[in-house]
């Protein structure tokens, strides 16, 4: 049966615009998002396949070019249209870390930092830079590697922060074993960062640590001064 035969209560689109997004499932938002079926498929029955297929949503949405294709009724044009609308998320929640209020709501600052992170199969150490009224200036990503005193260079960090003029920073870096507990070396490089900062009169608000299922505060923590 076609998924226009259905109840309209029923039906994903019809469904999304009654109750909204969050009343749908997964199988559902990823049939709106591929409009089509397959031969004796229709875009929901595909959608539960390719979910079953992929383990889930979030490994679909972070799969390669060549994984995501390799699969009943995807193609590029599928792929470059999911990465255009991850895109349009990473940068919605950019403009919302804009807005002088952001920073009321930590949790719009978790969710862009896990955006930008999460699915990264490498370290990487990266920086809010902010004004003095705690708004946003810019993000951006300082190093790459293992993050530890060896890869992360004090000096480099107080040159772009000078070069922003920033009043204040955030810290971010992500885990790519999926456990947001901080290391020894994660608490080492922060406390030294404090240091070299605090001779330029920055302070440093926190440092989030990126896991697969959890963003860590380091401040919530106890863990910056």
């Amino acid at each position: 049966m076609a998924i226009t035969d259905w109840p309209v209560d029923e039906r994903p689109r019809e469904k999304l615009l009654a109750k909204g997004p969050s009343a749908l499932s997964d199988a559902e938002l990823l049939a709106i998002f591929l409009r089509t079926g397959i031969s004796g498929m229709t875009a929901v029955d595909l959608s539960r396949h390719l979910l079953s297929r992929f383990n889930g949503l979030r490994p679909l949405l972070e799969a390669s070019q060549a994984d995501f294709c390799d699969h009943l009724g995807l193609g590029p044009a599928k792929y470059a249209q999911l990465q255009a609308v991850l895109e349009m998320g990473r940068r919605h929640l950019q403009q919302s870390l804009e807005k002088p209020q952001a920073f009321t709501q930590p949790e719009h600052v978790r969710r862009y930092l896990s955006s930008q992170l999460r699915h990264l199969p490498h370290e990487v150490f990266a920086c809010l830079f902010l004004d003095n009224q705690h708004r946003l200036i810019t993000y951006e990503e300082l190093f790459r590697g293992t993050i530890d005193g060896a890869s992360v260079y004090p000096r480099e960090v107080v040159k772009k922060v000078l070069s922003h003029n920033a009043a204040a920073v955030i810290f971010a870096h992500n885990h790519p074993s999926g456990v947001s507990e901080p290391s020894t070396s994660d608490e080492r490089i922060t406390h030294k960062l404090q240091q070299a900062l605090h001779l330029v009169d920055v302070r440093v608000l926190d440092h989030f640590i990126v896991g697969d299922n959890d963003v860590l505060s380091m401040a919530e923590h106890g863990l910056i001064n």
